[in-house]
């Protein structure tokens, strides 16, 4: 708490700087390099004063580390203003104190570490069946491509449901549920547009997915099915499944795009992951212990999630008057943890623009708090686990079956409810 005595407001830039801000946030490069210049000449804590919208920025790894930790008590998850809000209704990502940590419990089982290592099989078995789809020699969109095999490994291994003969039908509505939850004008107060079509297209497949396990329970052990033998309502089991249904696949669509462009932007690196990959076995998954020797896949992904963090803000309301690096945040305030620059910091990563996988090789130590990709602290994001195994899996998949030359290299960060490749990463791909 703050005495209140001696306040110290966080600098601000000027006009001209804002509107500048304020001008990125729509443009191809959004709001992230204004951001980061600003850190470079504010500090990391600065207030950015626009119209309806003036929220305080928070990087680099101590006032992360305040933010995480000591200050969280003074920070919610939940804006009733927000979108993200009205649309997971008590997920557990927009609950807070006991709610938050009864729920957690709950959702946790199904994302332990021994439960994701039996989706490995699932994992390669839903990578397979987007590629059967591919034709030697032609393009593809891999935005759209790992999108679909997010969708049907998370309705698979955390629900036990297979989505393929629904999954063209509800993509749409998935978008467009999307675009409500990204960054736009509803952040200035403008009204925000109506997609009660699409979400009523959703509910009205989960709540079915909800009745039918109702039905003709499984006994297993996915969420869907531990939610629904805890008893808890139906409404809040709709709101877990739509939370990790989105949050869940949106991420990792994210990662394995950007990893795609990445490497080829840079096909130097693709032999080697070829040749990790081409050590797994061709006809069955992969063991667990197999999965984690993927040495190089896991250093592209550290670095692929460094330079573009899928959630690349903690948006949060202060709930108290608190204090972070010598400033004061009154009650009320709008608190952004900027993920992004802190990432690109380069205090803490030599030359951060470049694409380097041997930063994170073994012995290269990363100072506490200085990466942040699932976040940190109590409410470390629980899928961390399952979105490295995954990501692992689908790549090294991926690598084993095909060459990759990108057709379309340049690309701009598109700021929606996740950082995206956009207009999407095109490549053309070559069974090996």
């Amino acid at each position: 708490m703050n005495n209140m005595e001696n306040k110290r407001n966080p600098p601000a830039p000027g006009f001209s700087a804002g509107l500048a801000a304020l001008k990125e946030l729509f443009g191809p490069r959004n709001l992230l390099g204004a951001l980061a210049g600003m850190r470079r000449h504010l500090g990391y804590v600065f207030r950015m004063p626009l119209p309806g919208f003036s929220p305080v920025f928070l990087s680099g790894p101590q006032a992360a580390r305040l933010a995480l930790t000591s200050g969280r008590a003074s920070l919610r998850y939940r804006n009733e203003a927000d979108p993200v809000t009205a649309l997971l209704g008590h997920g557990l990502l927009v609950e807070d104190g006991q709610a938050h940590d009864d729920l957690r419990r709950q959702v946790m089982p199904a994302l332990h570490r021994k439960m994701v290592s039996g989706y490995i099989e699932k994992m390669w078995l839903r990578t397979d069946q987007v590629m059967a789809a591919w034709q030697p020699g032609q393009t593809y969109d891999m935005l759209v491509e790992m999108r679909r095999i997010a969708l049907l490994i998370v309705m698979d291994t955390l629900f036990d449901v297979d989505m393929t003969p629904d999954l063209e039908r509800l993509f749409p509505a998935i978008l467009d549920l999307l675009g409500y939850i990204s960054p736009g004008l509803w952040l200035f107060g403008a009204p925000r547009k109506s997609v009660s079509g699409s979400l009523g297209l959703l509910d009205d497949y989960l709540f079915g997915l909800i009745h039918e396990r109702q039905a003709h329970p499984t006994g297993g052990a996915d969420l869907l099915s531990s939610l629904i033998a805890a008893g808890m309502e139906e409404r809040l089991i709709r709101d877990q499944m739509l939370t990790v249904f989105i949050a869940g696949h949106d991420t990792s669509t994210a990662l394995l795009a950007w990893a795609l462009y990445l490497v080829g932007r840079q096909p130097q690196w693709q032999p080697e992951l070829a040749l990790e990959a081409a050590a797994l076995p061709g006809g069955a998954p992969p063991e667990p212990e197999q999965v984690e020797s993927l040495r190089l896949f896991g250093q592209v992904i550290d670095e692929t999630l460094r330079l573009y963090p899928p959630i690349h803000v903690g948006n949060r309301l202060s709930s108290a008057d608190w204090s972070v690096c010598g400033f004061d945040i009154p009650a009320g305030q709008r608190v952004m943890v900027s993920i992004y620059a802190t990432h690109h910091d380069e205090t803490q990563w030599l030359d951060p623009e470049r694409f380097d996988p041997e930063r994170f090789a073994p012995g290269h130590p990363v100072t506490p708090y200085a990466y942040l990709p699932f976040g940190g602290g109590a409410r470390n994001c629980l899928g961390a686990n399952f979105a490295q195994v995954e990501a692992r899996v689908v790549l090294a998949r991926l690598f084993q079956r095909h060459a990759f030359r990108l057709t379309r290299r340049r690309v701009h960060i598109h700021m929606g409810a996740t950082l995206e490749p956009r207009p999407g990463v095109f490549m053309r791909v070559e069974p090996r």
